[in-house]
């Protein structure tokens, strides 16, 4: 299905901060024809003519937008930061799914003096944050269950998302370094705010209204 010149099409995540990121496009008149939640679809036209949502991974995003398939994304500051995005701009804090980019060790871990081995899903990240330190490490990268890599001493701590952090203590691991504050972010490829800035700018400008006055209240 070819995107039309004058029309939008905004990348939405899947996963739990779906929910959240759904209120925010309503409150600037876009809301899905059809319910996101129990449709196997991925595309779906709206409520706005000429936009719609398409629904993929939160990891894919930033690729959706960054070749101009997407005018819009939604992603979290981690995956942003992973990918990288030299070919997108990011218009705004959608101040939801808030939680923390950290490093994890074992509670009862010695310091590491020399080389250590980090797992994570974030190497990007990891490499750039202990280089940024003159640190040297070994990054090994997982894409799931980093808890285990310290207890099967796979790793000597791991850099991954905490929010309660509740499971790390349920694993024996103890947040351990900050190394960025993470919400979710609207995107917007270049070109589509060269070619569409008077289509796109009304919404950005709608939902950061929305985002003040949820602040405010």
């Amino acid at each position: 299905m070819a995107q039309q010149p004058d029309s939008i099409t905004i990348a939405l995540s899947k996963g739990r901060i779906l929910k959240e990121t759904l209120p925010l496009f309503a409150s600037a008149g876009i809301e899905p024809l059809e319910d996101i939640h129990t449709s196997r679809k991925l595309i779906f036209e709206t409520t706005q003519p000429g936009v719609r949502f398409i629904v993929i991974r939160a990891v894919d995003v930033p690729t959706y937008v960054e070749y101009g398939v997407a005018d819009l994304g939604v992603a979290g500051k981690d995956v942003l930061m992973e990918h990288g995005a030299e070919e997108m701009y990011e218009l705004l804090d959608l101040n939801i799914a808030r939680c923390k980019l950290m490093t994890a060790r074992l509670s009862d871990a010695e310091p590491v003096p020399g080389r250590m081995k980090v797992a994570t899903k974030f190497v990007k990240v990891a490499k750039r944050y202990f280089a940024e330190q003159g640190r040297q490490v070994d990054v090994i990268k997982l894409y799931g269950g980093q808890e285990l890599a310290p207890i099967m001493n796979l790793a000597d701590t791991i850099v991954d998302i905490v929010d309660t952090g509740n499971t790390l203590r349920a694993n024996g691991l103890v947040p351990d370094e900050h190394i960025a504050d993470i919400s979710s972010r609207l995107v917007a490829s270049r070109l589509a705010l060269k070619l569409k800035d008077d289509r796109i700018n009304p919404i950005v400008e709608q939902i950061s209204r929305t985002i003040s006055e949820k602040q405010a209240s």
